[in-house]
């Protein structure tokens, strides 16, 4: 069973950083894309960050130039520099994975990490 473990979430103050850790395991054959959601309360959940297999990453434009994900192996990491205080919300890792060589790749999602900035 494929799971993911999110780690590195926490309280900072604004213009702090913080970095948060995705690893996944289980059973797998191949690792699509990774990426980070958040989501705030009474709020749709919102794509972050995203790197493909092949290292190609997208951004939210209100973190472009302050989050930077990688990725490495079965692992990514986002790191988060210069936070603000609307960068308050849960953190959820997302992966996509094969299970078999003939399967239909399956996104896998983790259990989110609270990350709170003080102002």
């Amino acid at each position: 069973q494929v799971q993911l473990v999110e780690s590195g979430g926490g309280l900072v103050e604004a213009g702090g950083s913080l970095r948060l850790s995705c690893a996944v395991s289980g059973i797998i054959f191949r690792i699509n894309d990774m990426g980070w959601y958040r989501q705030t309360p009474g709020k749709q959940r919102e794509l972050v960050a995203s790197i493909t297999s092949g290292g190609m990453t997208n951004y939210l434009d209100s973190v472009k130039g302050r989050f930077t994900i990688s990725r490495d192996n079965a692992k990514n990491t986002l790191q988060m520099n210069s936070l603000k205080v609307e960068d308050t919300a849960v953190y959820y890792c997302t992966m996509g994975v094969k299970t078999t060589l003939r399967g239909v790749p399956r996104d896998y999602w983790g259990q989110g990490t609270q990350v709170t900035v003080s102002s």
